[in-house]
This record gives C-alpha cells, structure tokens and sequence, in this order.
C-alpha cells in the first residue's frame, strides 16, 4: 500500500480551512501533515509556513491572494511542495509572482473547484461561441456572503473569460463591472458583471445571453463549500504527481478547453 499523501493546509481558521483539515483528517488516503495561519496566529496544533512547506507533499491555501502569492514564492524558493490555491481577487504583481513560482513548482490555482461549476463554464463559452455577439448581450450575476472581500468573484471572472475567450475578445476590454446613473445604451459586445453580497450565501452564478428575442441563462447554485472541499483534494491528488507549472480545475477533470 502506497503512503498516505501528507497535506498541508494554509489559512487553517478561516472557514475552508477548517473544512478542508476535516475531510483531509476522515480520507485514509490522505495525512493532515500540518495546518497553519498568518504569522502570529493562535489555534491549537497551528506551525509556521516553513515547518508546514517541510512537512507537506501539498498545500490546499483558500486564504487571501496577497497571501497565496508570498506562500507560492516561498514554495518556489525551496522547490515544493505542490500547491493547490483556491483564493481569489489576484493583483497582477500577484499573479506574475504565482506564474514565476509554477517555473518551479506545480501549482492548480482556481476561481472554483466545483465539478458542476466547471461545467457550466464550458457551457458558458460553448454558448458565447454560437450566439453571435451582435444579437446576443451577456451578463454575469453573482451572489456569495456577506464576509467575501472581492468582487466580481473568481468564478464569475472565470465565466467571463471563458465567453470573451469565445467570441475572440480580450475580457479587460470588454467588461463592465458596474453601472449606476445615466449610463447610456449599452455597447455591443460588453460583458456586464452584477454582484450580490449578503448573508450566509455559499456560491450563485448565473449567465445570461439576453436576445431581442430569446433569452438562455445558464446557472450554478452550490449548496455547500463541503463541495469545494472535496474538489481541491481532487486537484491536490492530480498535482501532487505533475511537473512545475500552472494548472486549473479543467486540467485537473480532464476536461477540453476547446470549442
């Protein structure tokens, strides 16, 4: 019988971390190598990031982006582990750091580790493709909690890039991420992003290719982020094995990026 996979878990308090440490610790496959937190932190059985980076085949981080940046430089820096990031709203001195580090070590970073979810964006850009952009607006709706810090969320950014990826457009260009006041007609071919914060609201998405005539709307409701739980295990089993680079959940699910 092979050894257990070790798993480290970054951002060890906050709410995925929790639920991450649990399922990790109920999956014989698998060992809680360490758990951890920002630096100065106080939990029972909390280390520090290198004692943690030591101990681990894989690092599952949903903390912060500016957190899971420095975690993937550190990584880099001593040539592992793997690491598995599911934090959102990267700058792009975040993101150029995250890309220098997968030069090194392999790394699966996404907005969402839904099956379902991964899903829909493949129906999303599917959809974008067909309908013509002339006749056919998007719009993408997103509701999370109230304690979620970034918007649009990672996953709607994820959908949007898969419909502009679509229609051959480059997303930055053409994204709306909020109206309000006399805004005008709206320009042919934007991709608009409404968000919607309150409560205890795990994950809505929702796609909407609104025609003169038709409207498809395409949607995702997660019901428990058990389930994004289970699919950064899924990710930290596929990376722990994979060369240095950066990956996502449609690599992890053998999924075709392709139309």
């Amino acid at each position: 019988m092979s050894q257990p996979l070790k798993i480290a878990v970054a951002g060890a308090l906050g709410r995925m971390g929790r639920t991450v440490s649990a399922l990790v610790e109920a999956d014989p496959e698998l060992t809680l190598a360490a758990r951890f937190d920002r630096p100065g932190a106080e939990g029972e059985g909390l280390v520090d990031r290198a004692a943690a980076l030591a101990a681990a085949d894989v690092v599952i981080d949903f903390s912060a982006a500016a957190a899971s940046a420095d975690l993937a430089t550190a990584a880099a820096a001593r040539g592992g582990p793997a690491l598995v990031i599911g934090s959102t709203g990267f700058r792009e001195s975040e993101l150029a750091a995250m890309e220098a580090a997968a030069r090194t070590v392999a790394i699966v970073r996404a907005g969402n580790f839904s099956l379902g979810l991964n899903v829909l964006v493949g129906l999303v850009r599917q959809a974008a493709h067909a309908l013509p952009g002339e006749a056919f607006d998007i719009e993408i709706l997103e509701a999370h909690h109230a304690r979620k810090v970034d918007a649009p969320s990672g996953t709607a950014l994820m959908l949007g890039e898969a419909a502009a990826e679509a229609r051959g457009v480059d997303l930055a260009a053409v994204a709306k991420r909020g109206r309000d006041g006399i805004t005008g007609p709206r320009p042919a071919g934007e991709i608009g992003f409404a968000a919607i914060r309150g409560g205890g609201v795990v994950g809505e998405h929702s796609v909407i290719f609104a025609g003169e005539e038709e409207i498809l709307t395409l949607s995702h409701s997660a019901r428990d982020r058990g389930l994004f739980a289970r699919g950064a295990l899924a990710a930290a089993r596929w990376v722990a094995v994979r060369p240095p680079g950066e990956y996502d959940m449609a690599d992890v699910l053998g999924f075709s990026k392709g139309r």
